[in-house]
């Protein structure tokens, strides 16, 4: 699947630096998080605050190793550690929401623990980041935020309805607090990607993207002042599918549902 970026780009904001910028991941420790970290720390970022809900986990205690990394603890779903991260990380000027998980829970049959479960960590737990982080960003001249998002931001597939309507929901809250932080000069950007190959995607059989791709893809997106990044071919289909006739898509990606 070759790799592809795909930009919308605001007008209002000039291109980023990434050389010196201080950043936060949350969902650091492994997957698309952790290279996040890794392109960042490559590209000469200043610090890198990486974050998990277990600090003391071998992959944080890696993490900690690494020059410029400084690991914190946050749990994107516990207000009070979303809080107690922004008191710690003042001097943060880009913001990646990578956190997520997935249940695999289909909407009318499934464990509406479940369901709550996708919202509360994919939209309430990356909001409520966002609304942490958004007075840091402002007193340190703006900076960016990053959401990464799914191409299941824009349709879905049986069995795992949860997932999707809850990325649905976090795209929508990614336009609307872009409009929102655009008087304090914070450019915030959606990234969409089809599968990639982390552990989120284990037992799935189907072509998988190198997840290094997704924040070389990201960052050159900030360099450019791109608001939205869409990763791989199959997102950019599935974008390009919105402006026709659902029924076509589903038919000929789903033939049989």
């Amino acid at each position: 699947m070759p790799d592809t970026l795909i930009g919308i780009h605001d007008k209002e904001h000039s291109s980023m630096d990434i050389t010196d910028q201080v950043a936060l991941v949350t969902g650091a420790n492994r997957g698309i998080g952790r290279r996040f970290v890794d392109e960042f720390l490559a590209r000469g970022a200043r610090k890198v605050y990486a974050t998990a809900r277990r600090t003391d986990s071998p992959e944080a205690r890696e993490l900690a190793a690494l020059d410029r990394v400084e690991v914190l603890a946050l749990d994107i779903t516990d207000p009070e550690s979303v809080a107690a991260a922004a008191a710690i990380a003042t001097d943060v000027t880009v913001l990646v929401d990578n956190a997520g998980i997935s249940t695999g829970t289909p909407l009318v049959t499934g464990d509406l623990a479940d369901i709550h479960r996708e919202m509360d960590t994919h939209f309430w737990g990356t909001l409520h980041v966002i609304r942490a982080f958004a007075p840091v960003l402002a007193q340190n001249g703006g900076g960016a935020v990053v959401n990464v998002l799914s191409a299941l931001s824009w349709f879905s597939y049986p069995g795992n309805g949860a997932y999707a309507a809850a990325k649905a929901a976090e795209w929508n809250m990614t336009n609307a607090v872009r409009q929102d932080l655009a008087g304090q000069g914070t450019l915030v950007q959606g990234v969409h990607l089809g599968a990639a190959d982390t552990d989120i995607m284990s037992g799935y059989d189907g072509p998988m993207i190198d997840p290094a791709v997704v924040p070389r893809a990201s960052l050159d997106g900030l360099v450019a002042g791109a608001i939205e990044v869409v990763v791989d071919d199959w997102s950019a289909m599935v974008k390009a599918s919105l402006a026709e006739d659902p029924a076509v898509f589903y038919a000929q990606v789903f033939p049989a549902a």
